[in-house]
């Protein structure tokens, strides 16, 4: 038996889609509603509280079109939403948090990770709990970068400003003497090119929760037996709250691959987030 049924990803903007797009490499067959909440960007500095409601009226959204999964594409929602949406919702619900944590802890070899991550999920110590969830033994340091978010928005994340924030920002992990770097915010990994001239010669494996996330996402699927068939065709629907055209012109800059026309949605907020925007 197969289940058509779309997998929902969401993200305050495009970092997300570099999840979106592993999902659909590893798992070819299966449709997608993608959102990206750009009416409440950025999340990172964000209430912790504001976000969860973000998170869990998102997911009420994205369960009232049908979706088999969701996947939390960022990790400032992953940390502030996650648990409070799987005790809410039936559906499966992946966060990217665990699996980049679970895949530093095994890549490191000297026992120091270092996370690059926005104010809320740093604030949050989820990476550190998880990293530690893993191996114990693993000493964790945490650098908030919220500017990264904007630079990659921005369509600058192959350019000198992004090569001088994150010399900044590293020059602190490289003192630490850290091994290993996890991309803590989907948005990151679109800055693999100036990462890579930053760190140079180091020896420094760089982890980000895409690639480990789908993995994650097939092994549930296959596990409940929610796979779609073979030969189904897999659709893709895209939804923006807030500017689509902002939405438009940043994906079209970052990525090769065309995306649908982004649909517009609106999210209800709750009385309490109302409050608080």
């Amino acid at each position: 038996m197969s289940d058509s049924r779309p997998i929902g990803v969401f993200d305050s903007g495009v970092g997300g889609l570099t999840v979106l797009l592993e999902l659909r490499r590893q798992l070819p067959a299966e449709s997608a509603i993608y959102l990206a909440d750009l009416a409440h960007f950025p999340y990172g500095p964000r209430p912790q509280t504001q976000v969860r409601e973000l998170t869990l009226s998102i997911i009420e959204v994205l369960a009232g079109l049908d979706t088999k999964l969701v996947v939390i594409a960022c990790n400032t929602a992953s940390a502030a939403g996650l648990h409070a949406a799987r005790e809410r919702f039936d559906i499966p619900i992946v966060g990217v948090i665990a699996p980049g944590a679970a895949a530093a802890a095994t890549a490191t070899r000297n026992g120091r990770v270092a996370v690059l991550s926005t104010q809320g999920t740093l604030a949050s110590q989820e990476y550190v709990h998880a990293i530690k969830e893993a191996n114990p033994g693993v000493s964790v340091l945490g650098k908030a970068a919220p500017e990264l978010v904007g630079i990659v928005e921005d369509g600058d994340a192959d350019t000198p400003r992004a090569d001088a924030a994150l010399r900044t920002l590293l020059d602190d992990v490289f003192a630490w003497d850290a091994d290993t770097l996890v991309l803590g915010c989907t948005h990151y990994p679109l800055l693999r090119a100036s990462l890579r001239r930053v760190i140079g010669r180091r020896r420094m494996r760089v982890v980000d929760s895409a690639e480990t996330t789908a993995a994650r996402v097939r092994r549930i699927l296959g596990v409940n037996r929610l796979e779609a068939g073979p030969g189904e065709g897999s659709v893709l629907d895209v939804l923006v709250t807030g500017d689509a055209r902002r939405f438009e012109l940043a994906a079209s800059r970052l990525f090769t691959d065309p995306l649908p026309a982004p649909a517009p949605i609106t999210i209800a907020a709750r009385a309490s987030l109302a409050a608080a925007t």
